[in-house]
């Protein structure tokens, strides 16, 4: 099993989403019955723009090493790469407490799967509703949640964030687990069926995909 990179592509559709397990039952009476089950997940769905020879060429790699069995690949949200204030320039700056900030953290402490305490950042770090955090404990091992409140960091760099969906405290630790704000990703297996046309009128590569827990 192998962990790629995301495909450096321009997409012109990109519909990345939560997953919730859901079973509905209408009853008697005007009611409704409702069960979630199971672990929710992410999924993606994408289409590129015209792909020129170069970009031909490292799609053909990217879904050749992608569709082999068990190797997976760190998904982000391409239109929400880190978190809007900062737009389209990469996270950068000094952390609060000194040290070159990058977009990583620190998980703090989990107050509960749906609150989590973030140090390391930079005063005045600001964090949107519906941004994206990944909390991170390996390469293989790692969680996406969506900012559920705005919020921004203290003097000291730390904030405590509301995020659906609710994090696994039973793997994810302030003991083993960092915080990934650049590019925050969760891992995605490629879903058969994907294209990768190449005739002059018709270079539009597509594909969707699955989260997959490790």
């Amino acid at each position: 099993m192998a962990v790629l990179p995301f495909p450096a592509l321009s997409f012109e559709h990109f519909d990345m989403r939560q997953v919730n397990t859901r079973l509905n039952n209408t009853m008697l009476g005007r009611k409704t019955e409702t069960a979630d089950f199971g672990t929710p997940y992410w999924r993606v769905s994408a289409a590129t723009g015209f792909l020129s020879d170069e970009k031909i060429d490292e799609a053909d790699a990217f879904f050749t090493e992608a569709s082999k069995g068990g190797n997976v690949f760190a998904c982000y949200d391409y239109y929400r790469p880190r978190p809007r204030a900062y737009g389209d320039t990469p996270l950068g700056g000094t952390k609060a407490a000194g040290g070159a900030f990058d977009g990583s953290a620190i998980l703090s402490t989990g107050t509960d799967s749906r609150t989590i305490v973030v140090s390391g950042l930079p005063d005045s770090f600001a964090l949107n509703r519906g941004c994206l955090v990944e909390v991170n404990k390996s390469s293989s091992v790692r969680s996406l949640h969506r900012v559920m409140a705005d919020a921004t960091a203290n003097g000291s760099g730390v904030v405590t964030l509301t995020i659906d969906f609710p994090l696994d405290t039973t793997v994810f630790t302030s003991g083993n687990s960092t915080i990934q704000l650049e590019k925050p990703s969760c891992l995605m297996m490629l879903d058969p069926g994907w294209s990768m046309p190449k005739a002059w009128s018709d270079r539009v590569a597509s594909f969707s995909a699955t989260e997959v827990f490790l």
